[in-house]
This record gives C-alpha cells, sequence and structure tokens, in this order.
C-alpha cells in the first residue's frame, strides 16, 4: 500500500534539503500523465528536465529493459559485453561521428568532455602543461560537481564551495566578439549549450552557433555543445545545433539518452579526439553497462527515422501559437524552440504559477526568480498540450493578488 501524502511528508526529513520540490508525492506515470498518491492524475509539463522526452512507462524502452534485466546488467569495463560495440556505433552514427565515451550522469559527461579537451590540447594542439583553458558561457549550467560549479556565475552553485578549479574564462552567452577576444594559444576548447535550459530556455542570438564553429575553427579549438537538455529531439531536431546547420567537434549527451528509465550519458566525436584517452586515463564502473546500452540503443534507433524530431516540430508550432496567446498582462517574455519554452513573468515568481498550475493539475518548474520552464514530452497529445496551455492561462488570467 502506498504512502499517504502526510506520511510522505513526514520521512521527507530524512532527506537532505538540495531540493524544493512542489507539495506533490507522485506515485505512477504512463505517457504525458502522473498519478500522485491522493489519485489525482496530472499532465507533466517538465520531463524531468528532458530526461523524460519519450513520456512515462514507454512500453518499447520498457521492453528492452525488462529484457537485458533478465539477461545482463553489469560487467564493468574490465570485460567486453556484447551490447557495447553497438550503442556507440549507433549513436556515433546519429552524431554524425565515429566514437563515443559513455558515461552515466550529464555532470559526468561534461566532466569528461572538460577531460577529452584538456588532454587534446597537450597531446595533439601542444600546449604547454598546466596551461589549457576552456572558454565558457555567462549563465551556464553544466551539472553541480565541483569543477563545473567552478565556471559558473550562480550563487545558488558556488556559495561555500570553494576554491574552485582554474582554467575557465567566462563570457557572456551570445557576444561573439567576447569569445573571440577570449580564444588565446592556450584556449582548447569553447563550451556552450546551444540553448541555456536551467537558464530559463535562453535562445542565443541568430548564426551565434556558426560564429562559434567559425571561431574554433579558425583558431584550432574544439567546439564542445552541451546538448543534455537540448538535444534528442526538444527543439525539433536531433541537436539543437542542427538549427543553424553546425556540427560541434564534440557532443555532450544525456538525459533522455536514457529514456528515463536509466541514467545514460556520452561523450560523442571524432576519433582523433576521443583517440587522446589510453586504458587506464579514464573510466567509470557503470559507464556504458548493458542495461544503459540497451536502452540507449532503442532511443537512438526511436531517433533515426526523425518522425519524433517532426512531431516535436509540428507541435512545437501549436505551443508557440498558444504561448503568444498568454495574457500579455501577466507575461514579461516568451522565448521557445520545438516544445520547450521559458516565460518570463511580469509580477509574480516562477514558484507562485507553478503551485497555482499544480492545484490545477499541471507540473511545471521555475527558474531565477520569474522564469517558468515547460517541457511537455515529446509524445504529448495535442489536445493534451492544450489543456495544459488553457491551465497555464487561467492561472496567469488571475493576476498576483490570487497567488
Amino acid at each position: 500500500m502506498s504512502l499517504t501524502h502526510d506520511e510522505i511528508t513526514r520521512a521527507d526529513a530524512s532527506v537532505a534539503h538540495n531540493y524544493h520540490p512542489l507539495p506533490v508525492v507522485i506515485t505512477r506515470g504512463e505517457g504525458a500523465w502522473v498519478t500522485d498518491v491522493e489519485g489525482r492524475r496530472l499532465l507533466d509539463m517538465l520531463s524531468g528536465y528532458s530526461a523524460l522526452n519519450f513520456g512515462h512507462g514507454d512500453k518499447d524502452l520498457l521492453g528492452v529493459a525488462h529484457a537485458q534485466l533478465d539477461r545482463l546488467t553489469l560487467t564493468s569495463r574490465a570485460f567486453h559485453h556484447d551490447g557495447l560495440a553497438t550503442f556507440c556505433a549507433e549513436l556515433a552514427e546519429l552524431a554524425g561521428m565515429e566514437m563515443v565515451l559513455p558515461m552515466n550522469t550529464g555532470a559526468e559527461a561534461v566532466e569528461t568532455a572538460v577531460k577529452t579537451a584538456r588532454k587534446w590540447g597537450y597531446r595533439v594542439k601542444g600546449v604547454p602543461d598546466g596551461r589549457a583553458k576552456i572558454v565558457v558561457m555567462g549563465g551556464n549550467f553544466h551539472g553541480r560537481t565541483l569543477t563545473i560549479v567552478s565556471f559558473s556565475d550562480d550563487p545558488d552553485a558556488t556559495a561555500d564551495y570553494g576554491p574552485f578549479t582554474p582554467g575557465f574564462v567566462r563570457v557572456p552567452f551570445g557576444d561573439i566578439a567576447a569569445a573571440r577576444a577570449a580564444v588565446d594559444e592556450d584556449t582548447v576548447a569553447v563550451l556552450v549549450e546551444p540553448v541555456q535550459g536551467e537558464g530559463g530556455v535562453i535562445l542565443p542570438p541568430p548564426g551565434y552557433l556558426r560564429q562559434i564553429r567559425q571561431l574554433c575553427t579558425e583558431r584550432n579549438v574544439l567546439m564542445i555543445a552541451d546538448e543534455i537538455q537540448s538535444g534528442l529531439g526538444r527543439t525539433g531536431r536531433t541537436f539543437a545545433c542542427d538549427h543553424e546547420d553546425v556540427v560541434p567537434d564534440v557532443y555532450v549527451l544525456g538525459k533522455a539518452l536514457g529514456g528515463g528509465i536509466v541514467p545514460v550519458s556520452a561523450v560523442v566525436s571524432r576519433a582523433d579526439v576521443l583517440g587522446v584517452f589510453r586504458p587506464g586515463e579514464h573510466g567509470s564502473t557503470f559507464g556504458g553497462n548493458p542495461l544503459a546500452c540497451a536502452v540507449g540503443t532503442a532511443v537512438v534507433r526511436r531517433l533515426r527515422d526523425g518522425s519524433v524530431q517532426q512531431r516535436a516540430t509540428e507541435l512545437g508550432a501549436v505551443f508557440a501559437g498558444l504561448l503568444s496567446e498568454l495574457p500579455g498582462g501577466a507575461v514579461a517574455a516568451v522565448r521557445s524552440l520545438g516544445l520547450w519554452a521559458g516565460i518570463d513573468l511580469r509580477e509574480r515568481t516562477g514558484r507562485d504559477v507553478c503551485e497555482g498550475l499544480l492545484r490545477r493539475g499541471v507540473l511545471s518548474k521555475d527558474a531565477h526568480g520569474r522564469t517558468l520552464r515547460l517541457a511537455p514530452p515529446l509524445v504529448v497529445a495535442e489536445a493534451d498540450l492544450r489543456w495544459g496551455m488553457a491551465r497555464l492561462a487561467e492561472e496567469l488570467a488571475q493576476g498576483p493578488e490570487a497567488a
């Protein structure tokens, strides 16, 4: 028998308070909908920060996972297993690359990309030892490990965690002149989110990614695209970089790669980049495990024919239209790409609106005070998407005094 909401709330005292969840306890999920312990059905408009692109409980992905669970779950990379090569080959093909280094979480993949860039810089580019620099963007979010927060400008991510890892130069997101000025002979990479999801779905200026690509090519610097949230169909293309016909040197992938079932991440690149690693220089006990590879391969195959991406494009157009109809008095700005949106609010906080939406049967997430993030599963029915957006319009129409 499931615990009640109150019982779980009391038990929550044993959970470290590194999150501030909405007052809802979810017990089941199917497609774009979840059910809480009180039996309420709620429309999920967050999708686990894009980890649930294919929704809750996808039967095909679960079938693959169940079959693998009965056969083999872990060997460690001390031995070969029969799913690793297939996963890496098919993911590399999807990305138009040659080699994959599988990990578990997105943060691990970013750490791996940082290590890749530094090793490439020393072994291939010839940067003097200990001098490698990576250019990063203001407002970035790449995870919460110590090295990653070392180049964050979010005080919540950095307070009380120093001293920090050196070797990073931060420039304003979208400012190509600043990026160009920051690149010097010791620069080994430019690390960029094609869309800054955690920042509130911040879109780059038109042409910015092409300019970053050109800069990296001219200066013999790796372009690393963190597509952990933006990749694998979320924006209507396989990768958000595809919107500008840009191919980075390195993709960093995660979240949706695990189908919402297991943590799966990967660094995907050319052989001349990832080929700098030798045995013993980097690794992970669970990275590339049989269960992860089985699910990851199924996700890659789901994306091969482009139908998922096309559906996200088509529903994204509906989504954009509904966003444009939100009450102007409550909304300061809207940004969207595919099935992903950031809504800047005039008076209410994002948390206020999220709590109001919860009462109306919709799950969402705030970002940085007055911004609301929406990212419904790519499998959401159009009628359900319209229903959820109607609830948002109702909530915003109430004004701040009703919060």
